[in-house]
């Protein structure tokens, strides 16, 4: 606003989408910011449509943000996901347009690692099966293939965040605990890393998917895979849909080779409530298809919200970029006495000389300045003292590899 106020808060758009938790709109709109929260996802073209003018979008799951999104998108300055994974956003492409992507990777941790651990109960002990006889009229009391988990080996493939949590849990169950991840990570209690996938496969008795959405991660267990676990292992994955080939998993459990399964998360999914599903799981025995509910409590949603929403806040109102996942990491207090310049700009030598000199030219006092890189992209944040005629930034914005300016007052 001729380069001496805030860009006002009530005039900075949000899009929250895939009925986000309504502590989230309460929190942003109580801030000052005007946000419109739709139930279900949007597809690419419903998307682009809707995102004219939007300055922030949060999606969940489902909605995906890919660089035709983002090119279309004109206002966009941030995008939060209100959810672990951030795979259904391109986050290369929203580096190199200046847009801060956010997520929320621990909130639901709780939440995703009790269900794991009443699916285990349930495959171990039939109940599924059992009970949907029951619901039939049919009574077979029988401990046949009724198990219990202490005793078991618990094969957790990646140790992150939930799988380490689970773990411990898991031991305080009586389980024993291997794990394998590809990253170095701190063994929890008892538990013991294995070096190969197919040494962690053939140990287990129940071997629990807990791996990102990379890329790299797809068809992660297959028919071979399938191939090496114990005979009568139990699987689940509440991961990401396409880490699982569905289809051989299917054939394993028609054999007997495997001999149950819980699936929270699947390789194509509804888009919405009102969409059928369909599975080459479905009708299998001892088979449990839950609808990617492993994070849908009401404490993990609220917290969700909470926490995506704040960090909204920190980038919008002081430029805090922490926990971003696809720029620069740079933790800031609020802007106190001074105005506060945010230049992101593609990672390339000079820039920072350039922006100081432009900054000298328009004869603006730093009071305080913080750089942090990543291998692609830049960030700046410079406090300046608020005495300089208004167009005096003018300059900045056109230093060569600027992708993103704005100013805090």
């Amino acid at each position: 606003m001729a380069g001496r106020w805030s860009y006002p808060r009530k005039r900075i758009r949000m899009l929250l989408l895939e009925n986000i938790h309504p502590a989230a709109v309460e929190r942003l709109e109580e801030a000052g910011y005007s946000v419109e929260s739709l139930k279900g996802a949007l597809d690419e073209d419903a998307l682009i449509a809707r995102l004219k003018g939007v300055h922030v979008l949060g999606v969940r799951s489902k909605t995906q943000v890919s660089a035709r999104v983002l090119d279309a998108a004109d206002r966009l300055m941030a995008v939060a996901a209100f959810c672990i994974g951030t795979n259904q956003i391109d986050l290369d492409a929203a580096a190199d347009r200046g847009v801060a992507v956010f997520n929320a990777p621990y909130s639901n941790t709780r939440s995703v690692v009790e269900l794991a651990v009443g699916l285990m109960i349930v495959l171990m002990r039939d109940v599924a099966d059992k009970s949907a006889a029951m619901h039939r009229g049919e009574w077979n009391k029988s401990a046949t293939g009724s198990r219990e988990l202490r005793g078991k080996t618990l094969g957790i493939v990646g140790y992150g965040a939930i799988g380490s949590q689970l773990s411990v849990l898991a031991e305080g169950l009586g389980m024993r605990v291997v794990f394998h991840d590809l990253s170095e990570r701190m063994a929890l209690g008892n538990a013991r890393r294995m070096r190969s996938l197919d040494a962690l496969l053939a140990e287990s008795d129940v071997v629990s998917l807990h791996v990102d959405g990379r890329a790299a991660n797809s068809a992660l267990i297959g028919a071979a895979e399938l191939g090496r676990m114990k005979p009568g292992a139990l699987l689940l994955n509440l991961s990401r849909g396409h880490v699982l080939d569905v289809g051989a998993l299917a054939q394993a459990l028609g054999s007997g080779r495997i001999g149950g399964a819980a699936v929270d998360v699947f390789p194509e999914e509804p888009a919405t409530n009102a969409e059928p599903f369909d599975s080459p799981l479905r009708g299998l025995a001892n088979v449990v298809l839950t609808p990617h509910v492993g994070g849908s409590t009401e404490e993990a949603q609220e917290a969700i919200a909470e926490f995506a929403a704040e960090r909204l806040l920190g980038y919008l109102n002081c430029g805090d970029t922490t926990f971003c996942v696809n720029l620069p990491n740079v933790q800031l207090s609020e802007v106190t006495g001074a105005h506060r310049i945010l230049h992101i700009h593609r990672n390339q030598p000079g820039v920072l000389a350039d922006l100081n000199r432009a900054l000298a030219g328009a004869g603006l006092n730093i009071l305080g300045q913080h750089l942090k890189t990543d291998e692609r992209t830049g960030y700046v944040i410079t406090d300046v003292d608020r005495d300089y005629e208004p167009g005096a930034l003018e300059a900045v914005k056109e230093v060569s590899g600027t992708l993103k300016f704005r100013m805090l007052h």
